[in-house]
């Protein structure tokens, strides 16, 4: 039996891996390229480029620290032709990366380069390009292209009566084609033929939706709303001629409720547009009065003050309410929204905050998962009256939940102004002071749901009853989870909120304790390493790493990795951390990170042609990616293998990003157990 169950296992892992690099070593970007004559001697070389759905390539102009960018190596240049300027690209999407602390520029669907050229040799038949670019989805791929531009046939008169260019002349085209370049990268929010279809951007919109759905049913239960669905529930029951008439008045009621907010969300978008809304992410300015705005709101729901609209709004709705049929039930919808916006205004105004930073539909999709939480009690409620019963009373307790989520509007407020701080850069608001606040925030949360604190319109000398001591213990125990973030803990349950790990006062944590090479497991030896995340060195080079493995008898963990590799940080995070894994890494591995985009050159002695792609390999970024296409057949990055000494696999095939930490350390514990039979 287990020798069954190990070679269906087997299989399964031989398929796995054979349908993982069939898929891997797919190309999801596609290229065709023209010519276009503009004089006798000058050309355009042309790129049109259509992107996968749920893929997105980067710009040439992605920052340093980030993602791979797009490059171009324009070959066989001297004497035969010169470049005008620089490579110009249509408008990229910017988006700031939590985990690189810096903004990612990329392309989804489409995009479009080019780059003019002035020949200098008559003889010149076509024009050699190599680009090397970056395709990412949950995976990134190391990608490069050769392209042969052909150019028709050259009048060799021409250059006879039109010498080479002059220095001033290329040099004012060039600076024509940098202010081109430029004009580009500064109006990136102007209007796109490109959206964003990301697998990440379709779960972030799930989780608004769920999210909003989470705050509307809280909104329900403060002290505007809640009263309100008896009163309205009682009104359709009386006014209703029949149950029929009044189940219809109801869904239609409901209806009118959800139409109202999402129509908010829709006028937000029609207004900013949707890619201009994700522009918001990292701007600073916006940033800084979404971060002013949710502090109002956070005053607000403490008690300082209550936000309003006009009463001659809500007169003159409730007037309109008391029209017959259907127009009336949509203005008791819209007298709901204002009679009861100083409880649900400030969640309305933090949800379209934390939406509009998303970008697209989000604010739409935001305001649909709020306006349905309000809705269906109102219509489940006036479907079935009987269950009104079950309704606990008004009181004190809806005061409590209006104070708590001042306290959470509080603590949001503080993720805008670090990203604020971040894109920045002015270390204004590093890790340990947002964590500092964010301690701060929740424990005096604790201490007023224990009744230590007590606001406005509190009774001080109310008993505490069971769900708030509950919601107590959760907020001190979530409060003293936050306190080691402060000697360097990464607290994944709240990764995302706070400034990453490196962007603090003490990196490595106080001490040293977050990884410093002082804790590293430094090797003996004149080897090239690196001491990575958790104070791991890794080897660089694949042969030095062998022959170290060999030397203390341990297996090889291989790790196809990247320095614009985002999962790969992420995998390194949030499952290298976990101490088992750690563990195994530290004392019964050999790791061997091989860096795909390092730009280090190789000697031209060492530079050759890969047989495989038949690219000219320059780098020792070329030459690992080179190594893994050759060897693997694939050129994905994270993938990770176990292998023996002499560089076979011991592993249950490859493993590639999976935040699943049992996932990992299971088949890392497999590959070592294999090694030591």
């Amino acid at each position: 039996m287990n020798t069954t169950k190990t070679l269906f296992r087997s299989l399964y892992f031989l398929f796995l891996g054979l349908f993982l690099a069939q898929a891997q070593m797919a190309d999801p970007v596609k290229w065709t390229t023209r010519v276009e004559k503009n004089s006798e001697t000058e050309f355009t070389l042309h790129y049109e480029v259509k992107i996968d759905p749920f893929w997105h390539m980067y710009s040439q102009f992605t920052p340093d620290g980030g993602p791979l960018p797009t490059e171009y190596d324009y070959q066989n240049q001297k004497g035969n032709y010169q470049l005008i300027g620089k490579t110009v690209e249509s408008p990229y999407k910017k988006v700031f990366n939590d985990i690189f602390g810096v903004d990612e520029y990329y392309f989804a669907d489409k995009a479009s380069f080019y780059q003019k050229i002035k020949v200098l040799n008559a003889n010149v038949k076509s024009i050699p390009v190599e680009v090397s670019y970056q395709a990412c989805k949950e995976q990134c791929i190391q990608l490069y292209k050769k392209f042969d531009f052909v150019l028709p046939a050259l009048n060799k008169e021409a250059f006879v009566a039109s010498p080479n260019a002059t220095e001033i002349e290329l040099e004012q085209a060039s600076n024509d084609t940098i202010e081109e370049v430029l004009s580009i990268e500064n109006n990136t929010v102007e209007k796109s033929s490109t959206t964003n279809t990301t697998v990440p951007e379709e779960k972030n919109l799930w989780s608004i939706f769920l999210v909003a759905f989470l705050f509307g049913f809280t909104a329900l239960l403060t002290p505007c709303v809640f009263p309100m669905i008896p009163l309205t529930v009682s009104f359709f029951t009386k006014q209703s001629q029949n149950r029929a008439k009044g189940i219809r008045n109801a869904i239609f009621y409901g209806a009118s409720i959800v139409i109202i907010y999402v129509t908010l969300g829709t006028v937000i978008v029609a207004i900013f547009g949707a890619d201009s809304l994700n522009e918001m992410s990292t701007s600073v300015f916006f940033n800084l009065l979404f971060f002013a705005i949710l502090i109002v709101f956070a005053i607000s729901f403490l008690g300082a003050f209550e936000i309003v609209l006009p009463q001659s709004w809500a007169n003159k709705i409730d007037g309109q309410s008391n029209r017959s049929g259907i127009v009336g039930i949509f203005f008791m919808a819209l007298a709901l929204a204002i009679v009861s916006f100083s409880c649900t205004g400030p969640i309305v105004g933090t949800l379209l905050v934390e939406a509009s930073s998303k970008g697209g539909i989000a604010p739409i999709v935001g305001m649909l998962g709020f306006s349905l939480a309000i809705a269906l009690p109102f219509m489940l409620f006036a479907l079935f009256p009987g269950w009104l019963n079950s309704l606990p009373k008004s009181g004190g307790w809806m005061q409590t939940v209006k104070v708590s989520l001042g306290f959470l509007e509080l603590a949001l407020a503080f993720k805008f102004l670090s990203k604020a701080d971040l894109v920045s850069q002015t270390h204004l608001l590093e890790r340990e002071v947002f964590l500092a606040i964010w301690i701060a925030v929740f424990g005096a949360w604790a201490m007023y749901l224990f009744g230590r604190i007590t606001l406005n319109y509190d009774n001080p000398n109310a008993p505490i009853g069971t769900g708030r001591l509950l919601m107590a213990l959760l907020v001190t125990s979530f409060t003293i989870y936050l306190i080691p973030g402060l000697w360097g803990a990464p607290l994944k349950l709240i990764s995302g909120f706070p400034p990453p790990l490196y962007y603090s006062e003490s990196p490595q944590g106080v001490g040293g304790s977050g990884g410093s090479v002082a804790n590293a497991n430094l090797v003996e030896g004149n080897y090239k390493t690196k001491v990575i995340s958790h104070g791991l060195t890794a080897f660089l080079d694949y042969e030095e790493g062998l022959a170290y493995a060999k030397k203390v008898n341990k297996p090889v963990l291989l790790d196809f990795t990247g320095h614009g590799c985002e999962n790969c940080r992420k995998m390194e995070d949030f499952v290298w951390s976990d101490p088992t894994v750690l563990q195994m890494l530290r004392e019964q591995v050999v790791l061997v990170s091989l860096y795909v985009d390092e730009k280090e050159k190789l000697p031209e002695s060492k530079q050759y042609i890969s047989k495989t792609t038949g690219r000219t390999i320059k780098s020792v970024g070329n030459l690992w990616s080179d190594f893994q296409i050759e060897k693997y057949k694939t050129n994905s990055q994270p993938y990770y293998l176990v292998l023996d000494t002499e560089g076979k696999t011991i592993s249950n095939g490859p493993r590639t990003y999976n935040s699943d930490i049992s996932y990992f350390r299971d088949w890392l514990k497999d590959g070592i157990a294999n090694f030591n039979k």
